[in-house]
């Protein structure tokens, strides 16, 4: 029985499909995933911020293919790139035989604009010769007219039908190893959909919020819609959509699955937004300690509070704590339990110091539980 069930979240059981080395759904982990900005035909521009991208975490990105360039480019990209590459295609379907040839480990098609039945078997036998996913991307700027005809206006019944529809071609041609999205721009309407299709099919679902805005709007909006179906169980790969670096679209992303406690990448950092009573400076001391500590893949828990009204009962429940007390000395607790105080000159280097030392024990008790566990025959571990 779970000691806290007010926090549990109960997935949605999907199959499983592999794009690329990284599993999607069937109770993997939730994979973070971002879109490059640059010209896809510029392939050491595109790999220079795939590099950037995979170094906050992304666990796949995606990459527009709108001519032959771009696929030509593909073929260097997907070869230089440490994680999965997803070919965005849309309306020429001979993109996407290229994409599939040049490496690309998923095809991000919506079946409707890709032309006739013939057309889809010909991605699908790519996508099949070689070892390719394909996720079918469902917007609510871009519904077939017969949809818009028969509902008036994009709701969340229209992108059920449109997913509905793009499944069945994928279906007639006996492939299955796909995931699905169905965004729109509208919060209250994206979540509709998600959860109207979650009903009705078990493939993996992509979740995103399209067009959400720019890094600050867009992580709100993102936060809202991604937060809802998360905290629901609902979702298998997120992309937070914004007007921004796709650096940052990782790292919202992550701290969206840090929050609700699916996925932790880093130090978590819990800070009060500072009043009269701080000890330090608060907000200068986290935005320090945030780009000091930003090199930090380990998951742990930071809490840095600006006096002792809240600060020793947040330290209480993580790894290293830091409360603002009087004449510029400061406590400092770990795992819970007050252990000294640092001065004020000294504490960000300090606090560093501390996490660094930290997460290397952490790493060095997973790797020897990851040596046991490799060394152990077959089954004993399984047993106890």
């Amino acid at each position: 029985m779970s000691v806290r069930p007010w926090r549990d979240i109960v997935r949605r059981q999907s199959r499983q499909i592999m794009v690329g080395k990284v599993p999607v759904g069937g109770g993997a982990p939730i994979a973070v995933q971002t879109m490059t900005n640059t010209l896809t035909s510029d392939a050491a521009a595109t790999i220079d911020q795939i590099r950037r991208c995979e170094e906050v975490g992304a666990d796949i990105v995606r990459v527009s293919c709108p001519d032959v360039e771009s696929t030509v480019a593909l073929r260097t990209i997907t070869r230089a790139a440490n994680v999965p590459i997803v070919a965005d295609i849309h309306f020429h379907y001979k993109r996407g035989l290229e994409a599939a040839d040049a490496g690309a480990a998923c095809l991000r098609i919506n079946p409707g604009n890709i032309g006739s039945q013939a057309r889809v078997k010909e991605i699908v036998n790519a996508a099949k010769a070689n070892g390719c996913s394909i996720r079918i991307g469902v917007n609510a700027g871009s519904l077939e007219k017969h949809l818009l005809e028969k509902y008036g206006e994009p709701c969340p019944e229209a992108l059920v039908e449109s997913a509905l529809e793009h499944m069945k071609m994928l279906q007639d041609e006996d492939f299955h190893e796909f995931k699905i999205s169905v965004k729109a721009s509208d919060v209250f309407l994206a979540v509709a959909a998600y959860n109207g299709l979650a009903e009705v099919c078990d493939y993996p679902l992509h979740l995103g919020i399209t067009e959400a805005g720019g890094l600050q709007g867009g992580t709100v909006k993102s936060s809202i819609g991604l937060g809802m179906l998360l905290w629901a169980g609902v979702g298998d790969t997120i992309r937070v959509s914004l007007s921004a670096d796709p650096v940052e679209e990782v790292k919202v992303g992550y701290h969206i699955l840090k929050s609700l406690g699916i996925r932790a990448r880093g130090v978590r950092v819990v800070s009060c937004p500072s009043c009269a009573r701080q000890g330090f400076d608060v907000v200068k001391t986290v935005e320090t300690l945030e780009t000091r500590l930003a090199h930090i893949t380990t998951p742990l828990s930071l809490s840095v509070l600006g006096c002792v009204v809240n600060g020793p009962g947040e330290a209480r429940e993580t790894d290293i704590g830091l409360t603002g007390g009087g004449n510029g000395r400061h406590m400092v607790f770990l795992s819970g339990i007050t252990d000294h105080v640092i001065e004020s000159e000294k504490m960000v280097d300090h606090i560093v110091m501390l996490v660094e030392k930290k997460a290397a024990e952490i790493d060095a008790v997973n790797a020897a539980a990851a040596a046991a566990a490799e060394a152990a025959p077959s089954g004993i571990l399984a047993a106890e």
